[in-house]
């Protein structure tokens, strides 16, 4: 075996083994839950309807088919195993540093530099994000393209292999495919062709400054116009007005200030930096970095690896430096993912110059290197640790940030997913507290306190927010319920039909009063109210396990179908990306409905099994339908003697 290959080898080995703790990792809920935890279409896995929604789709204000198919074929293979998925996150991390080193030799024969520079993008903790971050498969997955790209674009310049040029183009669309991270990569091919690959002469320097590069810029052109379009039809792009010029060139300016600085010194890293005003004291050292940086780059000009690595890092960072503000995050460790090599090749290829000028110095060297590295798997373990759950993630964020109230949310979240209803309501009073005016809020914390017994609190909630956007369905159709729990019926109607009123597509409304019409035995005004919901919202998973509900458990009126029941529990299943122990209670009434006891037996099972711990208490019913089940009983009858309500 040759020693690039053993090198290769190695690489990838050493970087499984630091990653291996992501296998023992759960999904975050923290864009897992748009990507795969609650999006149905990507757990069906590979199927033809689910790769037509991938090309179409501008789902999560982005564009980047691949990264869903990718995704899909995560769930055909592997289901919902949070170990497999972040497994593969790392498979292509490896990859790309192999990739990465391959690249690095093959354009300027230099092994040990190579293998540096690959080791620090392996290891440097500043990547773990998008590593331990099923999310950012992304980001991996364009990265991988990326390269491959490179690859081909080197044996083309090298060897004057024109398939190689087509198969870079094609490598760098399936960059573009995965995220839009790489549109300057003309950009990156013009620096490569400074240096390494030495193309600059009189004969070459048309040919390969214009020509060239039409394809890639066409394609770079292309993807800007689809990443702004699937990012304004998210709501993702702030306006001149929302956020001046003289603020986006100030954050660009800090931004990259602190990304070489935690490049350097890997400290307080963290999943979500808040915004915040920006210390004159802090702006004023970027700048006077980026200056000082530019000119010792310049005065050095000679040493080609500095301009092409710096130019590289600064180039790479221009779609996420905020210039074009997408969404309101100011920086993230994840954009240094592929800016980061040329700020490590300008970095190693310098010091290994320099040092190569005596033994002594290389020897110091390679001390040297292999004590930044040991710190930086150090480092990155740690860093790894953090990502083990939501909880653990955003902890560690309030740890090493201010006034973060996104931190405080996305805990509050978890929390409340998790059944933790105190503790989550603590994290979203804190975020008021940070942000009073931040919407949809005081809706949560209303939910929040109907569910821990506190109906009158709850509705203060309610109305505050309320009295920002009256027009908005959802916080009268919760006023409604919290009236309706303290027995104010009357008022609790009004408030439903205001909700309906204001969007005649919105199901839930539709639902509460079915569970009133049901309360006081006006059955025919329940199914009346349970079709409007259907008709409302027939793609809706409450709205199908409602109706799919009320049909199983009068499936002895000749007017029901316990067939339809069971149809209308399926799709619902197939909308519940969670396995919500609602489904599986539908679907054993619906097969119990049609005489098979067995497969009833079997969803009260999943039921059981899929209940969250905090609520298996108030399981009983369940229970007591799964013993009914057994027997081949009248199930029916237990829905009647629990007075249990349609909609769920």
């Amino acid at each position: 075996m040759s020693r690039s290959r053993l090198i290769a080898l190695l690489l990838i080995l050493v970087t499984l083994i630091v990653y291996l703790p992501v296998t023992r990792h759960d999904f975050l809920d923290y864009d897992d839950d748009m990507y795969v935890t609650n999006n149905f279409v990507v757990q069906r896995g590979l199927t033809l309807a689910g790769i037509k929604w991938a090309c179409k789709t501008f789902y999560a204000a982005n564009w980047h088919p691949l990264t869903w198919l990718s995704h899909m074929a995560d769930c055909e293979f592997f289901g919902l195993n949070a170990g497999a998925h972040h497994f593969i996150n790392t498979l292509f991390h490896a990859g790309n540093t192999a990739l990465l080193f391959v690249l690095l030799w093959r354009m300027t024969g230099q092994v040990r530099p190579a293998m540096m520079v690959a080791a620090l993008f392996a290891w440097h903790p500043l990547h773990v994000e998008t590593v331990a971050w099923v999310a950012e498969r992304k980001d991996a997955l364009s990265t991988c393209f990326g390269l491959l790209a490179l690859l081909q674009y080197t044996n083309f310049a090298q060897k004057s292999d024109r398939s190689s040029y087509w198969w870079a183009l094609a490598f760098f669309a399936g960059s573009l495919l995965a995220k839009p991270m790489l549109v300057t990569f003309p950009f990156i091919l013009l620096l490569l062709d400074f240096w390494p690959l030495q193309r600059f002469s009189p004969d070459t320097f048309r040919r390969a400054l214009v020509w060239e590069k039409i394809p890639f810029l066409a394609l770079a052109a292309g993807s800007c116009v689809l990443t702004f379009l699937a990012q304004r039809a998210g709501d993702s792009v702030a306006t001149l007005g929302e956020w001046p010029m003289s603020n986006r060139v100030e954050n660009a300016v800090a931004s990259i200030g602190r990304y070489i600085l935690k490049t350097l010194w890997p400290a307080g890293l963290a999943a979500d930096y808040p915004p915040a005003p920006i210390p004159g004291t802090t702006l004023a050292l970027s700048a006077a970095v980026l200056v000082i940086a530019s000119a010792v780059v310049w005065h050095w000009r000679s040493h080609r690896y500095g301009v092409t690595g710096w130019l590289w890092f600064l180039g790479a960072l221009v779609p996420v430096i905020g210039l074009v503000q997408v969404g309101h995050a100011p920086m993230a460790d994840r954009y240094t993912y592929f800016p980061s090599i040329g700020l490590f090749m300008a970095l190693v290829f310098g010091l290994h110059e320099w040092c190569g000028i005596t033994p002594g110095r290389m020897k110091i060297l390679a001390g040297s290197e292999f004590l930044v590295l040991a710190l930086c798997v150090l480092t990155t373990e740690k860093q790894l640790s953090y990502w083990r759950n939501t909880e653990t993630l955003f902890r560690h964020t309030l740890a090493v940030t201010k006034n973060n109230g996104d931190a405080h949310l996305a805990l509050g979240f978890a929390y409340k997913q998790e059944g933790r209803l105190t503790e989550a309501l603590a994290e979203y009073r804190e975020l008021l507290r940070l942000s009073p005016r931040f919407p949809g809020v005081h809706l949560t914390v209303g939910e929040i306190l109907e569910k821990l017994g506190q109906p009158d609190a709850a509705l203060v909630e309610y109305r505050l927010d309320l009295r920002r956007e009256p027009q908005v369905p959802a916080l009268h159709n919760a006023i409604g319920s919290a009236l309706a729990a303290q027995g104010n019926i009357a008022a609790a109607t009004a408030e439903f039909h205001e909700a309906e009123r204001l969007n005649a597509n919105y199901a839930q409304p539709h639902l509460e009063l079915a569970k009133i019409c049901f309360a006081r035995g006006q059955e025919t005004e329940a199914a009346n109210e349970l079709l409007a919901a259907f008709h409302a919202e027939p793609n809706n998973f409450h709205t199908l396990a409602a109706v799919a509900h009320y049909l199983a458990a009068n499936a002895d009126d000749t007017a029901r179908d316990p067939q339809t029941a069971l149809l209308l529990a399926r799709k619902a299943a197939d909308l519940s990306a969670n396995h919500q122990p609602e489904v599986f209670d539908v679907m054993g009434m619906a097969f119990a409905a049609t005489g098979d006891f067995s497969n009833a037996v079997i969803c009260a099972h999943n039921a059981l099994e899929f209940t969250p711990a905090s609520q298996l208490k108030d399981a009983g019913p369940i229970r007591q339908r799964l013993e009914l089940y057994q027997n081949h009983q009248p199930w029916r009858e237990s829905f009647r003697m629990t007075n249990e309500v349609a909609a769920p």
